[in-house]
């Protein structure tokens, strides 16, 4: 008999879990997975990533239908009415599809889906649905959940004040909706009901929009949105919320401290950020502390600090992005089975999907100046012969290299295309490219990648088009 049912139980089956499961299989682990969900994916396929973009490319079409904007082109419509019940049908149609390709990837690769929460009871044996599983050694792939906001109760059933969940599945476009929080889901999620024909406030406790990005993006990003016609109130915090039949009445003061004010909205979407999902695994059981941000912290090789238990994803420190979990996933089933597991987390990408998009990769330009001189080349969109021709010249690239070696340490860019675009840049960082090797790649013409050539040459001061 087997000392253990399986070498690899991974806890969590969102794009860490299940990556690493599949990859583990692939490896010729004997591997389960853990999740509670009905189906797999975890936040990102159910009701995060995927969900999301299904959404924000549905209003895009109807936006560019109902203003107008066809026209241009020769194409002539009648009246344009939304049908708010086939656009989430749509939603949930790519949901299904990709949930259920997870499923199929486990039968093929045969990893054992254990469904039912997980928990430890010791570090080899983990509790689901009632019933023990032994594994050699055991990831902790569980993910983040919305960061609830004190005074501010979210109640996605019934409508009124929701938490991003909630905002995908809202029955009709808000007359008012109030969008507590300027990063990445609020700005994302704010856009599609805007698009929809929702009037549409952020409220940003910061000075500025998209903390963590280059400060040029970040103002960038609001005047943009702005000119979509979202209110954009910065340097501005809740203090608490009150919900009275269909409408929520918030109050708000300035951030630094002043008179207080109230706002009324038909749905409050709160979005200040996720936090990391550990409740109800038995840590303590393991005797595993979490830090002081609610991460489990791990070494070089994803290992915890106790033995044969293992943590990637948003439940450990570092960006909470998909993409960094996958890779996180595969490179800690390589490591369980013996070869190099590696991820590089100075180079991983990080897009906002709206419209344009934004994107970056590598450090800041406020980041790379506090570790010595740097050259900056700037290219904006306007002057790409692809984006004008579309009718897109929002944005622009930017290529922070380093002053003495040429190395590219950062690339930011606000475009239609951004989040495809940010791909090259990553690739060129990973190879340790300078400025001058992205600027002598050819590019094909016309496309939006030419930006990137041209903010490149810009870091010599040689660009052409402009």
């Amino acid at each position: 008999m087997a000392e253990y049912d399986y070498d690899l139980i991974i806890i969590g089956a969102g794009p860490g879990g299940y990556v690493g499961a599949i990859r583990a299989a692939q490896l010729g682990l004997k591997t389960a997975c853990v999740e509670s969900r009905e189906t797999l994916g975890g936040t990102c396929l159910n009701v995060g990533c995927i969900p999301s973009k299904a959404l924000l490319h549905g209003s895009e079409k109807f936006a560019e239908a109902a203003s107008g904007a066809l026209a241009r082109y020769g194409v002539k419509l009648g009246k344009v009415e939304l049908d708010l019940g086939v656009l989430q049908a749509d939603k949930a149609d790519a949901v299904k599809g990709l949930t259920g390709g997870i499923e199929f990837l486990f039968k093929k690769n045969k990893v054992d889906w254990l469904k039912g929460c997980g928990t430890f009871k010791d570090a080899h044996t983990i509790e689901v649905a009632g019933k023990a599983y032994t594994a050699k050694n055991v990831v902790i792939a569980t993910g983040s959940s919305v960061t609830p906001l004190p005074g501010v109760a979210v109640d996605n059933d019934k409508g009124v004040i929701v938490d991003s969940t909630g905002a995908l599945a809202l029955a009709k476009v808000p007359a008012h909706m109030v969008v507590i929080g300027g990063g990445v889901i609020g700005l994302e999620m704010g856009s599609v009901w805007r698009r929809l024909g929702a009037k549409v406030t952020v409220v940003e406790f910061l000075d500025q929009l998209l903390p963590g990005m280059d400060m040029d993006v970040r103002k960038e990003a609001a005047k943009i949105f702005k000119k979509q016609g979202m209110e954009i109130r910065l340097g501005t915090k809740v203090t608490g919320a009150s919900v009275k039949g269909k409408k929520a009445t918030l109050t708000l003061e300035p951030a630094k401290g002043g008179a207080a004010e109230t706002l009324e909205a038909d749905c409050v979407l709160v979005a200040i950020g996720r936090r990391p999902h550990t409740e109800g695994l038995g840590l303590d059981t393991i005797g595993l502390a979490l830090n002081a941000r609610g991460q489990i912290e791990i070494d070089h090789d994803f290992r915890t600090k106790v033995d044969g238990v293992w943590a990637i994803g948003d439940c450990v420190p570092g960006p909470m992005l998909a993409h960094k979990a996958e890779d996180e996933g595969i490179a800690v089933a390589e490591n369980i089975a013996g070869l190099t597991g590696i991820v590089n987390h100075d180079v991983i990408p990080g897009v906002v999907y709206t419209n344009p998009e934004f994107a970056g990769v590598g450090l800041t330009e406020e980041q790379a100046k506090e570790r010595g001189e740097i050259k900056v080349g700037k290219f904006p969109m306007m002057a790409n012969s692809r984006a004008k021709t579309n009718h897109e010249p929002d944005g622009f690239v930017k290529v922070i290299a380093d002053a003495k070696t040429d190395k590219v340490l950062g690339v930011w860019a606000i475009a239609s295309v951004a989040g495809t675009m940010i791909a090259e840049a990553a690739l060129a960082m990973e190879f340790g490219a300078t400025s001058e090797d992205i600027a002598y790649t050819c590019h094909a013409h016309p496309t939006h990648s030419e930006a990137m050539k041209e903010a490149a040459m810009g870091v010599t001061g040689k660009p052409i088009h402009i």
